[in-house]
């Protein structure tokens, strides 16, 4: 019961506190969304509203950097990749996510390199308006998403969204383009996954064939194939071969 007042009296001080910050910000009457015009034409909104826009980006860089880079198609490469080997946890989820990361930054190093050139460091030298350079850095992205996305799942979110044309791949609107981009990357990342799944699950099957031909039925297979396999991807440096082939894949560069 003490905790629960306790908690009470916490809420009602820190609702009173907001409760009174929020009425002098009122009372100052800040230009929260003032709009300014400049003398070239253009429109300009106040700090406040900038500094508002600049954090609601900031809690969608996580989302951004799921679904609008190369780190979809390297995670699923890299857990299917662990599930063939048969190591269960190793190596563990936060090494196989920093991997992933850090790979993907690799990937995109040239596009947010250009995205930077030509959209935020003209903004930030005021050559350009906040709409023109977001448009401008938002391209290259573009041009990297569209180039990694199949046709055939374009088509099928425009016909789900009621769009009927399309005049280029670089004009396909965002609503159609990142779920496009997810399924074609998940589709590539299935296709990686299977060609790295043969190898190992031979491996499988010659063993568990060999403990039955030896009547060690009650046997796991898994226990005896585990070391070569372990072997097997270090003789042909996996870890390398992996990255590399993930790497080049998005570029169509031979590893």
């Amino acid at each position: 019961m003490n905790s629960q007042w306790a908690r009470r009296v916490v809420l009602a001080i820190f609702g009173t506190t907001l409760l009174f910050a929020t009425s002098q910000v009122l009372a100052a009457d800040l230009p929260l969304l003032k709009l300014t015009t400049e003398e070239g034409g253009g429109q300009t909104w106040s700090l406040n509203i900038r500094i508002l826009i600049l954090m609601t980006v900031l809690t969608l860089i996580p989302a951004m950097v799921l679904s609008m880079t190369s780190f979809t198609r390297i995670i699923v490469v890299l857990a299917i990749m662990r599930q063939a080997l048969g190591t269960q946890q190793t190596p563990s989820n936060n090494i196989l996510l920093g991997l992933a990361l850090f790979l993907s930054l690799f990937v995109m190093a040239p596009v947010f390199e250009q995205s930077f050139n030509e959209g935020l460091k003209p903004y930030l030298d005021d050559q350009m308006d906040e709409a023109t350079a977001l448009q401008r850095g938002a391209e290259p992205l573009i041009r990297f998403m569209v180039e990694q996305t199949r046709e055939a799942d374009i088509e099928l979110f425009a016909n789900i969204a009621g769009v009927e044309q399309i005049d280029s791949p670089e004009q396909t609107p965002f609503k159609i383009l990142i779920p496009a981009f997810v399924i074609s990357e998940l589709k590539t990342a299935f296709q990686i996954g299977f060609l790295i799944f043969i190898p190992f699950v031979i491996i499988d099957l010659v063993v568990a064939s060999v403990l039955m031909s030896m009547g060690m039925m009650m046997l796991s297979p898994m226990i005896i194939s585990l070391p070569f396999k372990i072997m097997l991807f270090v003789l042909v440096d996996g870890w390398a071969l992996i990255s590399a082939t993930l790497v080049s894949s998005f570029y169509g560069v031979q590893p």
